[in-house]
């Protein structure tokens, strides 16, 4: 029976399994900063524009009131996502300090 751990499993290029899983970490923060950020910057402000790309891209018309609730939450949304990735970013900044630790080595940077 082969008592190999997940994080020694080589890959067919060789590179540790560990070592290209952190290759793309940084792309999928890049992510995470990007997504929220453009709904931001591309929502409209008004309430009948809104339901005008929410008709044009499902074919389902909404109501003024409802779309009004629908860019609030969308607003509420896209902040609280900013929020949560900053602050993420904020911790491992500070452990990273505190500790001297290069970044590879932290669990959740």
């Amino acid at each position: 029976m082969n008592a190999r751990l997940c994080c020694h499993a080589r890959t067919r290029a060789g590179d540790d399994a560990r070592r290209s899983a952190a290759r793309l970490r940084p792309r999928g923060e890049i992510a995470g900063w990007i997504v929220p950020t453009a709904t931001l910057a591309l929502l409209p402000k008004c309430p009948a524009c809104l339901a005008a790309y929410v008709a044009l891209a499902t074919g389902i018309g909404i109501s003024l009131p409802a779309a009004t609730h629908l860019r609030a939450m969308l607003v509420v949304l896209c902040v609280a996502s900013l929020v949560f990735i900053a602050a993420g970013r904020l911790r491992s900044f500070i452990a990273r300090r505190v500790t001297g630790a290069p970044k590879e080595l932290m669990v959740n940077s």
